[in-house]
This record gives C-alpha cells, sequence and structure tokens, in this order.
C-alpha cells in the first residue's frame, strides 16, 4: 500500500477510533459490562476517570484525522499506550473468572486500535 492510500485509510480509522473512544465506550460498559467495565456493583471512580480520559483522546484523535502527518506522536501514543493498556488488562484478565470476558471485549480491542493504527501511519514524511 502507498503512502497516499495509507493516508487515506488512516484518515479513516483515526475518526472511527476518535468516535468509538469518545461515544462509543461507555454504553459498551453498560450494556457489556463482562467484557469493557473493570468495576463492581455501583458508582465507580475508576471508570468515570478512565471514560474522561479515553473520551479525550478520542476527540484528539478526531482532530489528528484531517492531517494525520501533523499529529504522529499522539498517533503512536495511542499505539503504545494500547498496547500498554491491553497488555495489562490481558495480565489481569486471568485473575479470576469473573475478568475473563474482558478477553473478548476491551483487550482485543486495544491490540487491534493498536495493530490498525501502527500499520497504517507512514514512517516517513
Amino acid at each position: 500500500m502507498d503512502d497516499t492510500s495509507r493516508i487515506k485509510y488512516l484518515k479513516i480509522a483515526l475518526l472511527l477510533i476518535g468516535i468509538t473512544f469518545t461515544f462509543v465506550i461507555l454504553p459498551l460498559t453498560i450494556f457489556w459490562p463482562s467484557g469493557w467495565s473493570w468495576h463492581g456493583e455501583g458508582r465507580s471512580y475508576y471508570l468515570e476517570m478512565i471514560l474522561s480520559i479515553y473520551a479525550t483522546l478520542g476527540i484528539f484523535l478526531m482532530l489528528a484525522s484531517r492531517n494525520p502527518l501533523e499529529h504522529r506522536s499522539l498517533i503512536w501514543f495511542t499505539v503504545w499506550s494500547s498496547v500498554a493498556h491491553g497488555a495489562v488488562m490481558l495480565w489481569q484478565s486471568f485473575d479470576g473468572h469473573h475478568n475473563m470476558g474482558h478477553l473478548l471485549g476491551d483487550v482485543p480491542a486495544l491490540f487491534i486500535v493498536a495493530a490498525v493504527l501502527a500499520f497504517l501511519t507512514p514512517r516517513r514524511s
């Protein structure tokens, strides 16, 4: 794939990932908590915190979709933070059967986000 095609698809991926991070993760924690929510019953300050971080990142990814080459550091931050976050959650998923649903939910989602962005982001100007 040439860089022109990569950038075209990268713009689309950034927009879709940004929309997902901003607007879709919260409903997933409600409708599929065993795969997306790392908290027990009742209010979770952790969940509120992580959702605010992902919503903010999502907004910046949507902005970056306009001109991805000017925002490569944000894209690579998203790649590597997704790998790190996914790796920690992968490990934690094996800490009790109640966490195993994450192996089908947020864990692979983060690795997919990282892989797509890493593949589509051109390495040079």
